[in-house]
């Protein structure tokens, strides 16, 4: 038999803001990949981030008791090191 009180454990998950910021570095690596590669960056690039974006907007809008100061200084910092991420990756551009 399981005992009772394993029944009554609470599993809280993942925290929403680390979710969110594992899919912007999934996303936007995947972006750079297909359509930033080249010399000159395709627009597509620039309408998956900002669907990105508006995702990040209606996720963070969703669950507001969530995202106190710590957590929107992480989820601050993780998009400046995306940035440094996508520096990083375009250093690679080939002419296309």
């Amino acid at each position: 038999m399981i005992p009772k009180e394993v029944f009554n454990r609470r599993h809280f998950g993942t925290p929403e803001v680390v979710s969110l910021i594992v899919i912007n570095y999934i996303v936007t690596v995947v972006d750079i990949q297909a359509f930033a590669m080249c010399t000159t960056i395709k627009w597509y690039f620039w309408l998956v981030l900002v669907l990105l974006a508006a995702y990040n907007f209606y996720r963070i809008r969703r669950n507001p008791e969530e995202f106190d100061r710590k957590t929107l200084i992480a989820y601050g910092v993780s998009w400046i090191l995306l940035l440094a991420v996508f520096f990083l990756l375009r250093t690679k551009a080939q002419p296309c």
